[in-house]
């Protein structure tokens, strides 16, 4: 975790107090002067090296005192720093409870030392609220997400000509409804821990349209609290049977396991239960998780993107403000994971070759050459020598397999139907080399969780996001796409407009239509993030 604007030095500067009756800006200029401890890390001398210069530009005037007293300024900031709960930070990060006490300070060295807190609680929000309380690589290494560093020296000097503070401090959230939807689900959750949460539903056999079960009236109640179930549609409000499965709770079953990415069948067995079950105090935590990753990430994703959401299994493409595509991908096995990152697709091949990574050719294939001499032929191999630009192709029945134990040799697959990468390839070059891809395994796309790659992206509809993406290249509408892939011979088509591709990674986020919406944590991803920002305080999450 990026190392807190430490609160140590300050308490070291200011356990020597100057002259009791001294002014304020004596005051502050003897903790100045004295600098951060010699124990301070590099973030702690980096903050004292913002509010140093700061201060003396300013004479030592005060920014939060005004003669010897806190101002109004100084309540406002104490306000919102004790607020910062509701964006999913923590207000004991920036000594809230602490500030408080010391509005009421009048001595010097207390004015000084209520001056400095309220600087650095206020640099240290700014940059919590603008990228994020922790560094993403370091809760994940394949974690590459775009952050734009916040520049502590110019958030001193912006708030001191800021009219209106709280308005300052909310320009450096995330400026899209993306985040204030998630705020708000954050504020809802909230408010239902508040009144009590729920109680987990007992197990017992599957629940399924048209049963009996005195369970169904608990279903029935937590699909009301949850918005899922409408009064209306409660025929047990009604006068009905409230243990009766009937077709109006179907409906509403089914939305709530839309909601949390289960197969949508009605039917609450083990996987639906096991998200009915999750507590309400763990879903607070998965709303300030991935509030977190929304300050890790960019405002603006382009007007025209792809954004592919890993742990949703989904991608959509983009036309702001509308959604032209949105259908289910293949991610990375949990030993695969699919990397976070933003690119720009550029190219797309049709009937492309597979060349086959080393791992892969190492561990898998080699195994079912041993086993069967012919298999390179039967799936449309060819063989070289070595991965130059001058390698030669290799007679695979030349090679006595059985002593083969590296792979020193290219294989590379011919376009087809059963080449791995199906047939078509969208390519945002990248140094993890994932792209986007069709494939043979159709039968996966069925599944509800759909972890089964090496790390790349297969696409359910690759034709259709071809002609999407393709819609603002010049002559190449989808028959055009179609007779291409029917020649069998492979082309590579540029796009006229490059699109960006972002790569996600959400286990909570809410739809435009108001809809919370929660995912497993495929990759623990969640897990090693809430280790870093509550430590053992972290809960863990089912489904």
């Amino acid at each position: 975790m990026r190392a807190r604007l430490a609160w140590l030095w300050v308490f070291a500067v200011l356990i020597s107090s100057p002259v009791l009756g001294a002014p304020i800006s004596d005051a502050l200029m003897d903790r100045l002067n004295r600098g951060p401890a010699s124990s301070a890390t590099a973030q702690e001398v980096e903050a004292y090296a913002v509010l140093s210069p700061f201060y003396k530009s300013r004479e030592m005037a005060p920014l939060w005192v005004t003669g010897q007293e806190p101002n109004a300024r100084a309540r406002q900031m104490v306000e919102i720093l004790a607020r910062a709960h509701l964006d999913g930070l923590d207000p004991a990060d920036y000594g809230a409870g602490e500030l408080g006490a010391l509005l009421a300070a009048t001595q010097p060295d207390r004015l000084a030392e209520l001056e400095l807190r309220l600087s650095l609680g206020l640099i240290r929000m700014a940059s919590d609220l603008g990228v994020g309380r922790t560094a993403p690589r370091v809760s994940d290494e394949k974690l590459y997400p775009y952050r734009e560093e916040v520049d502590g020296a110019e958030v001193i000097r912006g708030a001191a000509e800021a009219k209106d503070l709280a308005a300052y401090l909310r320009a450096y959230q995330p400026q899209t409804p993306r985040y204030d939807r998630l705020k708000q689900a954050l504020a809802d959750y909230r408010a239902l821990a508040k009144a009590g949460g729920w109680a987990p539903l007992p197990d017992g056999p599957t629940l399924k349209p048209g049963m009996t079960d005195a369970r169904i009236a608990q279903l029935r109640a937590r699909l009301r609290l949850w918005g899922d179930l409408s009064q209306d549609d409660d025929r047990a409000l009604s006068g009905g049977d409230p243990a009766f499965y009937d077709e109006a709770l179907a409906v509403a079953v089914k939305r709530t396991q839309y909601r949390h990415g289960l197969a949508q069948d009605a039917a609450v067995g083990k996987a639906t239960l096991a998200a009915l079950n999750v507590p309400v105090e763990a879903r607070i935590e998965q709303l300030v998780l991935n509030l977190e990753r929304r300050r890790w990430m960019r405002d603006d994703f382009g007007q025209r993107y792809i954004f592919v959401n890993l742990a949703d299994f989904k991608l959509k493409l983009v036309d702001e403000p509308k959604t032209l595509l949105d259908m289910r991908v293949v991610v990375g096995k949990p030993y695969h994971k699919t990397p976070v990152f933003s690119e720009e697709m550029t190219y797309l091949e049709i009937n492309p070759f597979w060349n086959v990574p080393p791992s892969i050719a190492r561990k898998e294939i080699l195994p079912k050459i041993k086993r069967d001499a012919s298999y390179l032929a039967k799936h449309n191999f060819t063989l070289f020598s070595d991965w130059s630009g001058g390698a030669k192709v290799l007679d695979p029945a030349t090679i006595d397999w059985t002593l083969a134990r590296n792979f020193p040799y290219k294989l590379r697959q011919g376009p087809g139907d059963g080449n791995s990468l199906g047939r078509l390839k969208f390519m945002f070059p990248n140094h993890f080399n994932v792209y986007l891809h069709d494939t043979p395994a159709k039968s996966l796309f069925e599944k509800a969780s759909r972890s089964f790659s090496h790390g790349c992206i297969r696409v359910h509809d690759p034709v259709g996001l071809a002609a999407a993406v393709l819609a603002l290249t010049p002559d190449w509408p989808q028959a055009r796409i179609e007779a291409a892939i029917e020649s069998g011979e492979r082309t590579v088509v540029t796009l006229a407009e490059p699109v960006p591709v972002h790569i996600s990674y959400l286990t909570a986020f809410v739809n435009k239509d108001g809809s919370i919406h929660f995912r497993g944590d495929i990759y623990q991803r969640d897990k090693q993030l809430a280790g870093l920002l509550f430590g053992s305080r972290a809960r863990q999450t089912a489904n």
